[in-house]
């Protein structure tokens, strides 16, 4: 049978592997290194403020499984109730420490979270701890005798049998005693295991776009492109004016368009349960699915607005791609959001910025006549460790977090994308928030699962680095190589 849309399963979740994995600041997979340690204590006496909830429309839930039909705690089948300020279930001189593991090498979101949380709690210490290979260590530090409170967590490991007891470890955050606030999460982000329980609290998104210089279209004149005409008009304009690449990006061993192409993809299958059946089970011929995605990158790539000379000597997909668009003479840089959260730390590390400093934002890169698209998806979240030593405090810490103010905050500290239902956009990402519902995806709809993304962004990259023509790249996918 076909995958719905809007299932809810576990199975949904290894389709998230790869994106998660490729994530800039995401674990190596050299030998583990030596863990650092950071204990911070931190006495603030600020008043907190308490936000209110937006409203979206949650996801349907698994057919067939009654867990899974139970709404989250407080939440609704239209709105989230508006969420009343944080009330301590401790005693304020409560001390103790929580201890959170995870692949981030800092984490200073998390610092300025817990700065907040101890405006209840004076006397509770955080301690973070940096684990290389993280999906190597994690299960073996679960079970030491150092475990930590709470840990990194992905939709995939609800798939991966090497990670299945990592998954068990994590408490059902939907447990209505542990007073959660799930209701202000975006339903469609809140994945459940194979028992319906819920063992993620989703803390970060991701999304595809593409960096704009918008000092470089005041200058020329123009406005920044909202459909595909647009940016093509643009690009010529803007070449014309003497920039050579109106355009760049990663380019090696990548699918470069990718920003481009895979949110357009995503829209033309979600819908269409024949495409996911067989693109999924990878069928003969299933390579047709992709033909006009594919086709799109192989178009714009064709005309001329991509120095991919320039793209090559880009070394990462993370700090070279930023500080290069730095340097001020790209006018749009594809990206990834997990790309867009370094920029503003990076900002001091680029002379030219320091020198000639200018105005950035994120947007969708434009696909169709009608715009492109925000393919919203999970990047990150928190699972609790059920054997915990301080399981009370480190529940108290995550009742604190799921709320609105908090996560959005988390969010714009990192400069990712919210998981809430009100997404407030403001600053580099307010134009995904321009976007009409109907050019909203959320990855866990669509449906598409692992091995096809992969055959997706393969052919993409061999028509990109020009070894296959748009058939070539159709009729071998599904068998195409690593």
């Amino acid at each position: 049978m076909p995958r719905r849309r809007n299932e809810r399963t576990y199975r949904q979740a290894h389709r998230h592997r790869s994106r998660a994995q490729g994530d800039p600041e995401n674990q190596g997979e050299k030998a583990m290194k030596q863990s650092v340690k950071r204990v911070l204590t931190i006495l603030l006496s600020a008043a907190l403020l308490a936000g209110g909830a937006g409203c979206a429309r949650p996801g349907s839930p698994d057919e067939g499984n009654p867990a899974a039909s139970e709404q989250p705690t407080g939440a609704t089948e239209d709105a989230a109730p508006e969420e009343a300020p944080f009330a301590p279930a401790f005693p304020a001189d409560t001390a103790g420490t929580i201890h959170v593991a995870g692949h981030y090498n800092n984490f200073e979101a998390l610092e300025a979270e817990f700065d907040r949380f101890n405006e209840y709690y004076p006397d509770v210490e955080l301690s973070y701890t940096y684990l290389d290979n993280y999906n190597g260590t994690i299960e073996v530090v679960l079970s030491g005798a150092e475990a930590p409170d709470i840990f990194f967590s992905y939709p995939w490991m609800l798939e991966r049998e090497d990670l299945k007891s990592v998954i068990e470890t994590a408490e059902d955050l939907a447990d209505p005693s542990l007073g959660l606030n799930l209701s202000c999460i975006q339903e469609k982000l809140l994945y459940r295991d194979a028992d319906g329980r819920i063992p993620i609290l989703p803390v970060f998104c991701t999304t595809y776009g593409m960096l704009v210089n918008e000092a470089i279209f005041e200058k020329e004149g123009l406005n920044i492109p909202r459909t595909y005409d647009e940016l093509l008009s643009v690009c010529g304009a803007l070449q014309k004016a003497g920039y050579s690449s109106p355009m760049m990006g990663y380019s090696r061993g990548s699918f470069m368009l990718f920003p481009l192409s895979f949110p357009y993809f995503c829209a033309e299958i979600q819908d269409n349960d024949e495409a996911l059946e067989n693109l999924n089970a990878l069928t003969p011929g299933a390579g047709e699915y992709a033909r006009d995605a594919l086709a799109l990158a192989a178009d714009f790539l064709g005309r001329g607005y991509i120095d991919m000379d320039a793209c090559g000597r880009l070394e990462n997909d993370y700090q070279a791609v930023i500080l290069r668009f730095f340097e001020g003479d790209v006018p749009m840089m594809l990206a990834t959001a997990g790309t867009v959260s370094g920029t503003e730390k990076r900002e001091s590390l680029s002379d030219a910025y320091i020198a000639h400093p200018f105005k950035y934002s994120y947007h969708p890169v434009p696909s169709t006549d009608a715009g492109g698209y925000f393919l919203n998806q999970l990047s990150m979240g928190f699972s609790v460790n059920r054997n915990s030593e301080n399981l009370d405090m480190a529940n108290e810490f995550m009742r604190f977090l799921t709320r609105t103010e908090e996560l959005s905050r988390m969010a714009q500290v990192k400069r990712m994308v919210t998981p809430c239902r009100d997404m407030s956009f403001d600053g580099v990402y307010a134009a995904f928030g321009a976007l009409s519902d109907e050019r909203v995806i959320y990855l866990s709809d669509v449906g598409l699962e692992d091995a096809p993304d992969q055959q997706m962004r393969r052919a993409g990259t061999r028509i990109c680095n020009g070894t296959m023509t748009v058939n070539e790249a159709v009729a071998a996918f599904g068998t195409l190589p690593d």
